[in-house]
């Protein structure tokens, strides 16, 4: 459980606390709104396209060597992330940081429900995404102040190092492996389908205000999906089998709230960091503490949510938490340019209260919709649904700026720009969040301690 609290606390850490250096890495490396941009986003791209390869891989060869090697690529990454020169190397740099973070995603969460017993899965999902939310919680702060006081680049020379520690904790104290599907192949053509088809449709989506190409480019990705679920279809050993989601509900549509949310929340933080320092003036040191209050109740709350779902039915719950986080969104919306900072922080408390209500109870949810030995694709599932919908929510954010404030770099110049993106985008979010609470709700009566057989779940037989 120590050991996947870690790389579960590391990559959010890192990502929050880069948020508050975005403005002094543009500033340093002389990029604009749109290239800054990219440094979040290339990292969700790299990271979402190959989380299902990695947790197929992972139940074949071994789930804790699989997060092993991820936890080793990141810190590697992390360090030279530190050491760039130049925009372009840090893209790059991030790009290779999110290959080893999708290791990491498609084995943590596989490794905890295959150690607990399906009766306390909401307990110690609770307690494994409350290690996401500390990180989340101390990443702004933390980031906030190295930035202030050191330079941003402190910031991934600090991932690097605790990256090292993270990898050998299970090296030292994890004796065996997991392995769910020993000696069966891995799907080669369908991993290269999903993950070329995954970048080139979301880096489509993100280039639309900016590249003539951009169409053809997300036409290219819709396309490589297509043949990818065809292709699955017919494979002898599949990445993913498809009846996981075509015969289970429950899982579908858990998975689909799981993208709606992530796509509707994750670019918040981006979007207020920059508000709070290019329109508010506060130094990142100030920022963070602001940003702070949404990881806050996110990490409070969660594990009392997790233990809630293990008494009632998970889609209540994650639901209430759909509507809550719509709530604190259309407050964001509704806030004018000079609304006192209190305003804005109550908002952020409404939106991590939520956030905090729907994650565990749906996680809790989607595991216990699947049998034991599918733990692996199913957390990767999930895992690529939350990246999935970081990035969509990012790529949304990317069109808005390169529609809105182009090349322009971020200074007082560009406020009125920017403060229209802002309302823009959290009316896009808080339209997807109430979508998002109609397929919370739509996935049927389901108590997920009761295992996948009892709930209606699909348990894989012979092709």
């Amino acid at each position: 459980m120590l050991v996947c609290m870690a790389g579960s606390f590391l990559t959010p850490f890192s990502s929050s606390a880069l948020n508050l250096a975005i403005p002094a890495i543009g500033r340093e490396l002389g990029a604009v709104a749109v290239t800054l941009s990219w440094v979040v986003t290339s990292f969700l791209l790299a990271s979402a396209s190959l989380l299902l390869p990695a947790g197929r891989l992972a139940d074949i060869v071994g789930r804790k060597r699989v997060f092993i090697a991820g936890v080793g690529l990141y810190s590697a990454a992390s360090l030279a992330c530190g050491l760039v020169r130049t925009a372009e190397a840090l893209i790059a740099a991030r790009v290779v940081q999110g290959v080893g973070a999708a290791m990491i995603f498609a084995t943590s969460l596989a490794i905890v429900t295959s150690v607990f017993p399906a009766s306390a899965r909401g307990r110690v999902l609770g307690i494994s995404v409350t290690a996401v939310y500390v990180g989340l919680s101390v990443g702004p702060f933390v980031g906030g102040v190295l930035t202030q006081a050191v330079g941003w680049r402190a910031i991934f020379l600090l991932t690097a190092g605790l990256g090292v520690a993270c990898a050998l904790l299970p090296a030292m104290f994890l004796r065996g492996d997991w392995v769910g599907a020993a000696g069966e192949s891995f799907d080669w053509a369908g991993a290269g389908l999903i993950a070329a088809g995954l970048v080139a449709a979301l880096h489509g989506i993100s280039s639309l205000s900016t590249s003539r190409l951009a169409p053809g480019v997300l036409a290219l990705g819709v396309a490589l999906l297509g043949l990818f679920l065809l292709w699955e279809t017919r494979a002898p050993a599949p990445l993913l089998d498809l009846r996981i989601v075509t015969g289970n509900v429950t899982f579908a549509l858990s998975n689909l709230a799981a993208l709606i949310n992530y796509s509707a929340t994750f670019a918040v933080t981006f979007l207020l960091s920059l508000h709070l320092q290019v329109v508010r003036g506060l130094d990142a040191r100030h920022a963070g503490a602001v940003l702070l209050v949404q990881p806050v109740m996110m990490a409070l709350l969660s594990p009392w949510a997790g233990r809630l779902s293990d008494r009632h039915e998970p889609r209540v719950v994650a639901s209430l938490g759909m509507a809550l986080s719509a709530a604190g969104l259309l407050v964001l919306w509704a806030l004018s340019a000079r609304a006192p900072i209190a305003a804005m922080m109550a908002a952020l408390a409404i939106v991590g209260t939520g956030f905090a209500l729907f994650s565990s109870p749906n996680s809790n949810a989607v595991m216990g919709a699947v049998s034991r030995a599918q733990y692996g694709v199913a957390a990767a599932v999930l895992s690529s649904m939350r990246l999935i919908g970081q990035a969509l929510s990012m790529a949304v954010v990317t069109l808005i700026l390169g529609a809105r404030v182009g090349g322009a770099r971020l200074d007082a110049t560009v406020v009125p720009q920017l403060l229209a993106s802002e309302r823009l985008a959290f009316a896009l979010f808080t339209a997807l969040c109430v979508l998002g609470v109609f397929a919370s709700l739509a996935r049927g009566r389901v108590h997920a301690g009761l295992g996948p057989a009892s709930a209606g779940g699909y348990t894989p037989g012979p092709r």
